[in-house]
């Protein structure tokens, strides 16, 4: 995946362009553990090579006629539809065979297609132009298709090295007829145009991915043949029906499902069937759920809300007992003891005052300054305030005294204009006043 999505074209891990098995480089790989071996020529040598295209998402079988010795991950010239094709080899010597038993080819078979030569610099000039093609091409072929309104959807282009023919891979849920569309893409394309459709795992194997597990997806790494699944696999594996957790990232249900599930068939064999009600004196008990591999029944009494575990033998002496029409008086179920220690009630203790944090130290001793100053402040104004009104009653004083003998004065010099100004009456002696004698008044 890493290779397919970046933009550097290079595994970053591994460094060796186009060699390591984690299917980012080249997906589908299968490690040769017979690379290291001395080499021995016969005739009974596997004279078939494996090539890869497209970064393993396609792999076909090709005969070695020239009897070259070639190595994993280098470049071959092969033999394409009216022409020549370039791919990388993945896979050379015995281990070939157990490939075409295992896919059911026939090495004999005359129709397997031949390797040319080794790949040239012109050979490889023509291979990288046309990938480079390959992204336009699908944007405008996926345009095409979308004014003709068909109901399919155009996954991948792969276009031969020589660029004489291109593939185009398709996923649809009903029948296409693309007769229309083929001829648009051979006059749009100049060449020659195959359909070829696939379905929607496929599709997300060439796509990729990282699944819910945190690994590259399966179906893009080493899985080539996908089974059907279905929900019975998950019942069996006691896993809840959730559509949403069971889905991959195709929308179908995750081939991981059937990995394990022989497994809990084969532990399945050992337990009773026909026990999903028990008879007791209490009433009847219900079956809940199996643990498969602790090999234990979990029971309900109808009405109740407690869980009884009981092992196989007890659930078949039960039932052989309500065969008999008798009833026992208790299941015995099993002490069920977990691993976990036990989770110890807390108790209410006070501890105000004993837990302190340094943050929080730091900002009571902060707020505490704070608050002295605060206090001094206070009590700093609170004395100027008292201080204050002392002096301003001093002052209104002095001045109130001020203000009188001015009031005074003002009173006896009124008086005295007023004596002088006022008119002498006739008939009757103005009185002088008495003034001291000195010179105007001698």
């Amino acid at each position: 995946m890493g290779c397919g999505s970046c933009g550097t074209k290079k595994p970053g891990g591994c460094k060796s362009n186009g060699g390591c098995s984690t299917g980012g480089c080249n997906r589908l790989n299968v490690y040769d553990w017979l690379q290291n071996l001395p080499l021995t020529f016969s005739d009974a040598d596997c004279k078939i090579i494996e090539v890869s295209f497209k970064q393993g998402s396609r792999k076909e079988f090709f005969r070695n006629t020239s009897l070259q010795q070639f190595e994993k991950g280098e470049y071959v010239t092969v033999e394409g539809v009216t022409g020549f094709d370039v791919g990388e080899v993945s896979l050379t010597g015995e281990l070939v065979r157990l490939q075409l038993k295992k896919k059911g080819v026939d090495e004999m078979n005359p129709d397997i297609k031949k390797v040319l030569r080794r790949s040239s610099e012109r050979d490889l000039e023509s291979y990288h132009y046309q990938k480079d093609r390959e992204p336009a091409v699908q944007a405008r072929s996926r345009e095409l298709a979308r004014k003709l309104n068909l109901q399919m959807k155009l996954s991948e282009v792969e276009i031969q090295a020589d660029g004489k023919k291109a593939t185009f891979f398709y996923t649809a849920e009903d029948r296409v007829d693309f007769r229309e569309l083929i001829k648009l893409y051979a006059a749009e394309f100049k060449l020659k145009v195959e359909m070829r459709q696939i379905g929607i795992r496929q599709e997300a194997a060439k796509v990729g991915g990282i699944g819910s597990c945190g690994r590259e997806l399966c179906c893009s790494t080493w899985l080539q043949d996908f089974k059907s699944v279905n929900t019975t696999a998950a019942r069996y594996q006691n896993l809840s029906i959730n559509q949403t957790k069971l889905s991959g990232q195709c929308g179908r249900l995750k081939c991981c499902l059937n990995y394990e599930l022989d497994t809990y068939l084969d532990a399945l064999q050992h337990f009773p069937e026909n026990v999903d009600t028990l008879q007791t004196t209490k009433g009847n008990a219900v079956l809940i759920k199996k643990d498969i591999f602790k090999n234990l029944m979990w029971y309900m009494m109808e009405g109740g809300s407690k869980y009884y575990p009981l092992t196989i033998e007890r659930v078949k002496e039960i039932k052989r007992m309500n065969a008999q029409n008798i009833l026992p008086d208790d299941l015995e179920p099993v002490d069920v003891v977990s691993g976990k220690p036990k989770a110890i009630e807390p108790q209410f203790v006070d501890v105000v005052g004993q837990i302190t944090l340094k943050s929080l130290e730091k900002t009571n001793k902060r707020n505490k300054g704070e608050q002295r100053r605060d206090n001094r402040d206070n009590r700093d104004n609170r004395s100027n305030e008292q201080r204050q009104p002392n002096n301003n009653d001093n002052r209104n004083r002095g001045n109130n005294n001020n203000n009188r003998n001015d009031n005074r004065q003002r009173n006896n010099n009124n008086n005295k204009n007023d004596n002088r100004n006022r008119p002498q009456q006739q008939g009757k002696p103005v009185n002088k006043p008495n003034l001291p004698k000195g010179k105007d008044n001698a």
